[in-house]
């Protein structure tokens, strides 16, 4: 505990009338109980989740080792008056000093319950067996002393776990997924986990490649095709994703047309449903010479994805055309005509193939397809 000096009040005056009426302390010294202020953020997608905090430690200021003495001791267990302002049940800050502040960039889900974007006081319940998580709309207080359940934009119930021992309070976030992080309060031997979600994260994705698009990002014909890229790959928005595609190739001024852009689009005319537009896109992908055979092998392939299995072969003829008995155009010819259900030429064309491989991956990999379309008898 800090103690405070009085100054006398004739004192105190002379120096409010120096220093004019701001009275609050603005002068950096160290942080009450050496308690020192922390900071952790984790990007899920692209909502922003950050939480700032003051971490104590398992051993006092004086080097008393409270281990064991901590959950349900120090932090005790439920509500509590804590002996100032106005709040007689009051839950525990989470941390220390200033109020933890929880924050997110956009709508998340907490435990699978909405909360809205913006910044929270964090205050737990602590528990044996389960903890109460409360967000208030309160982050700027200090700590639960005037914590007012009023003001709770969301409470969750979460259960506590045994954890690697932590000298200092810690907020990580673990088990981070593209969609969702768990972010685990840790501190001497226990941890509380809190999940938190996004829902719809292609839809936030493309909300924002769509306001990136509005401003200087949309002058750039690479921008246009990472956006219409990001949507053939996830097989989400794929009219915006054509959108996009067409004014990476047509949008004057701004849109190339090469073998990038043109394949791009092609496949998502596909996606669209526009074969035959396709076809067409694809001819003028091939009449330029700039695309390497790792490219038109790589685009054969991904033709063959999405179904279109004699677009592929074509490709896959124009790759040996022009890059004749190099690796990996006969694996190329050998996938299109198996597509195709030409098994005897496929092996055919995959010993010559498996002669050319680089490497022992391809060369089992080959040799597990021979036995298998030569095992067919078609």
């Amino acid at each position: 505990m800090r103690r405070c000096v009085a100054l006398p009040v004739s004192l105190a005056l002379g120096l409010a009338a120096l220093i004019g009426p701001a009275t609050a302390q603005t002068i950096t010294q160290p942080f009450s109980g050496d308690n020192q202020k922390c900071s952790v953020t984790q990007w899920i997608g692209p909502v922003k989740v950050t939480v700032d905090y003051s971490s104590p430690d398992v051993h006092s200021p004086t080097g008393e080792d409270r281990t064991g003495k901590i959950w349900g001791g120090l932090v005790p267990y439920g509500l509590h008056d804590l002996g100032f302002s106005d709040c007689k049940q009051c839950p525990w800050r989470a941390g220390a000093n200033e109020n933890t502040v929880f924050t997110v960039s956009q709508d998340v889900t907490i435990e699978g319950q909405p909360l809205k974007a913006g910044a929270y006081g964090l205050h737990m319940i602590a528990d044996p067996e389960e903890w109460t998580v409360i967000f208030s709309r309160n982050s700027t207080a200090w700590g639960s002393y005037s914590y007012d359940p009023a003001e709770d934009a969301l409470r969750v119930k979460v259960k506590p776990a045994k954890s690697e021992y932590h000298e200092w309070l810690t907020y990580d976030f673990t088990d981070r997924q593209p969609d969702r992080a768990t972010v685990a309060l840790r501190w001497e031997n226990l941890q509380v986990p809190i999940r938190v979600a996004v829902e719809n994260i292609d839809d936030r994705y493309v909300a924002q490649i769509k306001r990136e698009l509005q401003d200087r990002h949309g002058f750039s014909w690479i921008n246009w095709m990472a956006a219409a890229r990001y949507c053939l790959e996830k097989k989400t928005h794929l009219a915006d994703g054509l959108h996009f595609a067409e004014q990476a190739v047509g949008w004057e001024g701004i849109g190339v047309a090469n073998f990038q852009t043109l394949t791009v689009l092609a496949q998502l005319q596909i996606a669209n449903g526009k074969a035959a537009e396709a076809a067409k896109t694809i001819e003028r992908a091939m009449a330029p010479m700039e695309a390497g055979v790792l490219q038109l092998h790589q685009f054969g392939r991904a033709l063959q994805g999405q179904g279109e299995n004699a677009l592929a072969l074509t490709v896959f003829e124009t790759n040996a055309k022009r890059h004749p008995n190099v690796w990996p155009v006969n694996l190329g010819l050998a996938r299109g005509h198996a597509a195709l259900g030409d098994n005897k030429k496929a092996a055919t064309f995959a010993r010559k193939a498996l002669l050319q491989a680089p490497d022992d991956a391809n060369r089992k990999n080959i040799e597990g397809l021979i036995k298998q379309w030569e095992g067919s008898g078609r």
